[in-house]
């Protein structure tokens, strides 16, 4: 079949996108994997279906580029707002549903902002800390970032004795000054470093308030600029916003 194809990124974070409103794509492991090769197929870091549900604007259904099925995507739910948009299906507000629960986002300034879950507890590890902002996230601090090895460090969390059954998301970050975060991500199911992850930074910004960090963070990944606005109450974050750029690159066909 000809299938009609968009790709957005989000600060170098880039997805193949797909209109699913008529609800009559149903694709295959091989074929979603097939997309984001970036040598055979499209290229991308996810897949994200945009499809209608009752009660909400639309529903995000996520994929990694590995063709599993995957949780909570920040930057993929940014772009799918920007997408959303440009199909008309919302104006400068969405309440959609993704596979962590609703979330709300609206669109300001060239920038979409989007309200993750909330985050009760983040758990202290040896010389680490690890929480869930919609997906699962280890968060260590590091000095000299940018000479570290993030795909052989990562990779060796992520498939550590307590990980490597479900998977983590490995994040390292440089604390800078002026209330800056510098953050590389190895994401599972892509199983490189990524550009950006939304949920990540997110993930490292929420960690770095306990260092005194203060809403909203600014934060600096391979890609581009974020930032993460929260509100804090005896350690629980709520109004948890992840805040940045989201850019249609292309659209085209591709036979499947």
């Amino acid at each position: 079949m000809n299938l009609t194809f968009y790709k957005y990124q989000g600060t170098g974070n880039d997805f193949v996108v797909l209109d699913n409103r008529n609800q009559d794509l149903e694709l295959s492991r091989e074929q979603v994997a097939f997309l984001c090769d970036r040598r055979k197929g499209v290229g991308a870091d996810g897949l994200m279906l945009l499809q209608p549900k009752e009660g909400f604007d639309f529903e995000m259904v996520y994929y990694n580029a590995d063709g599993r099925p995957s949780s909570m995507c920040g930057n993929g739910g940014r772009c799918l707002v920007a997408f959303a948009q440009f199909l008309g299906v919302v104006e400068d507000q969405a309440y959609f549903l993704a596979a962590d629960g609703p979330h709300q986002a609206y669109l300001k300034d060239g920038l979409v902002h989007l309200q993750m879950r909330d985050v009760d507890t983040i758990e202290d590890l040896e010389d680490a800390c690890f929480l869930n902002t919609g997906s699962p996230h280890y968060v260590k601090q590091v000095p000299a970032l940018k000479e570290l090895d993030v795909y052989a460090e990562g990779r060796a969390v992520r498939y550590s004795d307590r990980f490597k059954a479900e998977g983590t998301n490995v994040n390292f970050v440089e604390h800078q000054p002026e209330n800056k975060l510098f953050v590389r991500t190895y994401e599972r199911g892509v199983e490189d470093e990524t550009f950006s992850c939304g949920t990540g930074v997110t993930a490292a910004a929420l960690a770095a308030s306990r260092a005194g960090y203060t809403s909203p963070v600014q934060i600096e990944v391979l890609g581009g600029e974020l930032q993460v606005s929260f509100e804090q109450e005896d350690g629980q974050f709520k109004n948890v916003f992840l805040i940045g750029p989201a850019v249609q690159v292309f659209h085209g066909e591709i036979n499947l």
